[in-house]
């Protein structure tokens, strides 16, 4: 039977990568958005890669009732969760006597919140399959820095969340892992990646990462991973 991904913030970047990496390994992806242009275009790409393979979904994942629908749109249209790839983040950064509120709530309620509800939503169908979470956190989530009061927190926040987690749900069969990727090229933060990026690690690096995590036996959980480009700044 083939296996389902449900990827958040999956049109673009790491969440990307991901979905293009399953997709040739021979998954069924379901991946969200924001943007219904930029889901469908990448849902498209997908489909060309390997035909009913993906899943266009628009859901922000601060609105756990376009969650739930994305869910029950994944089961209508695949029938099941494997595994959910909790992908979807913002940054912003300021010192904390300048960072906007607005901009200090949508970090928060995106990659910290966001990850809680994408779990809740998605749960049901992996207690069925028992299967996988992997949350995408940072190195940002043991590291902190001047002017990342808003990512620092969320990142420390879903780190520490991912491994309460995990201790929650694996008696249960699902296992839980938290990937703590340094400098990848993404459009993050307004970055558009180029050929000075090349030192750092690719979108789909992250990707064959977890499909080679999803290949260990299910007795061994790696769950806290840290990865980071081997040479930083491309010495």
């Amino acid at each position: 039977m083939t296996k389902v991904a449900f990827i958040t913030g999956g049109s673009k970047g790491i969440g990307q990568g991901i979905a293009a990496v399953l997709v040739r390994e021979g998954w069924r992806v379901a991946i969200t958005s924001r943007s219904r242009a930029d889901v469908e275009k990448t849902a498209s790409a997908l489909n060309q890669q390997q035909a009913n393979s993906a899943l266009a979904l628009q859901a922000d994942v601060r609105n756990y009732a376009e969650l739930q629908a994305a869910v029950a749109a994944t089961e209508k249209a695949f029938g099941r969760i494997d595994v959910l790839v909790a992908n979807a983040g913002v940054g912003h950064f300021a010192p904390i006597d300048q960072i906007p509120l607005e901009q200090w709530h949508q970090t928060i309620d995106t990659n910290l919140t966001g990850v809680f509800y994408s779990v809740r939503a998605t749960l049901p169908l992996l207690k069925i399959s028992r299967g996988y979470i992997f949350t995408i956190a940072s190195l940002a989530g043991t590291n902190f820095f001047a002017g990342g009061s808003a990512y620092n927190a969320s990142k420390f926040g879903l780190v520490g969340f991912t491994q309460a987690m995990m201790l929650d749900l694996r008696a249960g069969g699902i296992r839980v892992s938290t990937i703590m990727p340094g400098s990848v090229a993404t459009y993050f933060d307004g970055h558009t990646p180029s050929e000075a990026d090349a030192w750092k690690i690719q979108p789909e690096d992250i990707g064959q990462l977890i499909a080679d995590v999803l290949k260990l036996n299910p007795r061994t959980l790696p769950s806290k991973i840290e990865v980071r480009p081997s040479l930083p700044g491309g010495k």
